[in-house]
């Protein structure tokens, strides 16, 4: 039998569902029309630092929401494929702590179309890191297996271990934004196995989730620190003020 029969005799065997809530769809790793409703994609004009939806009508100038003009954002831009909230936040939750694996590619997907305009020749993907005890609990970093999906597509490297976190921290629920990135001080650094992969290459980190931005501004400076001469940011889902 072909490839294409055994496709077509899978397809009626186990007809692809949605994502979320598995009613049946019309192609794999898809959302149904409720879901799709449900899930906030970003769109339109966006804060050219974070990803945001902002109001207003897209054009050629960049622009910055609020939270991009008061804190600083070290990397270069950044985008996110939508906001956390909704079936998004379900998403997120599956994939984090649900071992929703199946999730990986299409969110990947998402955030590749979300992020086209930041992928550069001779870029090297990385993962936002886990420490490695709350690796070990886990299982898996999902920001990793994000980072591999989209670098596969994309045609670039990917590296799992290009950082490291050296601590581990406490969770950073609840915290004030001021706490988040004090209690994300040098506690992320570059690879030491891996400084060579940094110089003179552009960096495309990759979170599942971006709330103040702590996390990915040590990222980012461990990345500069080490020779990356950009480095930009995609993100699966993006907390905002009205989320």
């Amino acid at each position: 039998m072909d490839e294409k029969r055994m496709q077509s005799v899978l397809r009626t065997i186990f007809p692809p569902q949605c994502v979320t809530c598995r009613k049946l769809v019309e192609s794999e790793f898809a959302l149904c029309g409720a879901c799709w409703r449900d899930t906030t994609f970003i769109s339109g004009l966006i804060c050219d630092k974070c990803g945001v939806p902002l109001p207003g009508s897209a054009g050629p100038e960049m622009v910055h929401c609020d939270d991009c003009i008061t804190v600083a954002r070290p990397w270069d831009k950044g985008r996110a494929a939508m906001l956390y909230k909704e079936n998004s936040r379900k998403i997120v939750l599956a994939l984090k702590h649900g071992d929703r694996e199946d999730l990986v590619r299409p969110a990947a997907g998402w955030m590749l179309r979300a992020g086209a305009s930041l992928i550069k020749p001779n870029m090297l993907v990385a993962p936002v890191p886990l420490h490695w005890s709350r690796l070990l609990k886990r299982r898996y970093n999902q920001a990793a297996l994000l980072g591999k999906t989209i670098s596969k597509q994309a045609n670039l490297e990917f590296c799992p271990d290009l950082l490291r976190r050296t601590s581990r921290t406490a969770p950073l629920d609840g915290l004030t934004r001021d706490e988040r990135f004090q209690a994300l001080t040098d506690v992320i650094r570059p690879n030491p196995k891996r400084h060579e992969m940094f110089e003179n290459r552009p960096v495309l980190l990759i979170d599942d989730v971006m709330t103040s931005g702590a996390t990915l501004a040590a990222c980012t400076e461990a990345c500069f620190s080490a020779g990356a001469v950009e480095v930009f940011v995609l993100i699966l889902a993006r907390v905002a003020k009205d989320a």
